[in-house]
């Protein structure tokens, strides 16, 4: 697959988004706006994990960004995984002056998506949850609770090669849902002859352990900003 198919060829513009396809839906269904008009590519399959970039999150007025794309889901339920973003990366500065075990690390970072979650879900008028909702209805998805029950936690890998794109594509895995990656900047271009989601790895725009995390997903889309805001980073 090169990069034209999902950057350039199936860009969309929706209310200051731009969007595309890396895993393309099984019924090529697409989300609707009030007018009736295809705005976002969907799947069949009935949640809607949206994983929000914490980097989103240093935008200015990035409440208002987030909820055409909430709007856009239509009856689907959406659960909202937010990124650990500014938090997150205040830990790894901390862990790169005088390191800390791995797991420690891993597990701070864990609660710090606990904080944005909390400020996103608070900002756009959703509640906080542990589980994703069964119904058409939005929520914030509280990670570390998520994460507590049985062995979500102890089967994630431990250290900084896994974020919260990891723990999205593992929500959507489970609970049978889509995968839309809301991220600030689009995909890179990927070479032939090469798995994208390996060849996205490579380049940083998700974690090295996506694609084993989204191997079972049968749709996998992306939203990005049309303006771009650059010295941010995706945790």
């Amino acid at each position: 697959m090169s990069a034209s198919r999902w950057v350039s060829d199936q860009a969309m513009s929706f209310r200051g988004w731009r969007s595309g396809v890396l895993r393309k839906p099984n019924d090529g269904a697409g989300l609707v706006d009030r007018q009736g008009v295809n705005v976002l590519p969907t799947a069949a399959a009935p949640l809607l994990v949206l994983k929000v970039g914490g980097s989103l999150l240093s935008r200015p007025n990035w409440p208002a960004l987030l909820v055409p794309l909430l709007t856009a889901r239509g009856p689907r339920p959406c659960c909202l995984v937010v990124g650990g973003g500014a938090v997150v990366d205040g830990l790894r500065t901390l862990d790169r002056v005088m390191p800390q075990s791995p797991g420690f690390m891993h597990s701070l970072a864990i609660d710090a998506m606990r904080l944005t979650a909390r400020l996103v879900a608070e900002a756009i008028n959703l509640p906080l949850s542990p589980t994703p909702p069964d119904r058409g209805q939005g929520i914030v998805l509280d990670v570390p609770a998520w994460l507590a029950v049985g062995t979500r936690a102890a089967s994630l890998p431990i250290g900084w090669q896994v974020t919260s794109d990891t723990i999205a594509a593992r929500v959507a895995v489970e609970h049978d849902g889509g995968l839309l990656l809301a991220k600030s900047v689009p995909p890179p271009p990927c070479p032939d002859g090469i798995d994208p989601l390996v060849s996205l790895a490579q380049a940083g725009w998700v974690d090295d352990h996506f694609p084993i995390a989204a191997g079972p997903l049968g749709s996998i889309e992306w939203v990005a900003p049309w303006r771009q805001v650059f010295n941010v980073s995706e945790s």
